[in-house]
């Protein structure tokens, strides 16, 4: 008679929701390629190159799959060049530089696409060569900041990025032999980042 009394029905446990929110800090790496233009000897050039860094950000996600969040990185790079005509050298480079960004994203689970923008501050060094002389000037400059990513938790507490970057820091001058010779950067950034996330 036993076996024929009714049974408890197992409680239903459903399955913890996902969310983005909390710390992390990563590494990334990626390639510059930034157009500059310089005033004083016409035209203009392209100063490509590898770039590494680290980054560290916070993420917020409340009941719905808006992801704000905020980051901060820093790179250095192996962007520079040099060009010579009519008896004077440019020299260019951009040793490093950092970003403070807001981050808004959308999260499709653990996918999650994002916008991003904020304050960019960059070293640009240009130097001025002739006869001899060279002027220079290697002061880093502050200035802003676009993008936007894909990023993906591939396991727990570890996600992988995709990103791209605009930044522009406004203009460097100097003057040789009384010429005016100014240089504006503006740099498009592309890297693969990897988290990790507390």
């Amino acid at each position: 008679a036993a076996a024929d009394l009714p049974t408890k029905a197992p409680m239903y446990s459903p399955a913890p929701v996902f969310s983005w929110t909390g710390f992390y800090v990563g590494v990334n790496a990626g390639y510059g390629w930034a157009n500059t233009s310089i005033t004083g000897v016409a035209g203009s050039s392209n100063l490509n190159g590898f770039l590494g860094g680290a980054q560290i950000g916070y993420n917020w996600q409340g009941a719905s799959p808006l992801v704000l969040g905020v980051e901060a990185d820093f790179q250095g790079t192996g962007q520079s060049r040099t060009d010579t005509a009519l008896g004077i050298t440019v020299d260019q480079k951009l040793p490093w530089f950092g970003t403070v960004r807001g981050r808004i994203g959308y999260a499709f689970d653990r996918v999650m696409i994002y916008a991003t923008g904020g304050l960019a501050y960059m070293d640009y060094k240009m130097s001025v060569s002739a006869l001899g002389v060279t002027v220079s000037d290697d002061a880093s400059r502050a200035g802003w900041t676009l993008g936007g990513g894909v990023e993906w938790m591939f396991a727990p507490n570890w996600s992988t990025k995709v990103e791209y970057l605009y930044m522009d820091t406004g203009t460097t001058s100097v003057t040789l032999f009384g010429v005016p010779f100014s240089g504006r950067a503006q740099d498009s950034i592309g890297r693969v980042g990897l988290n990790y996330h507390f």
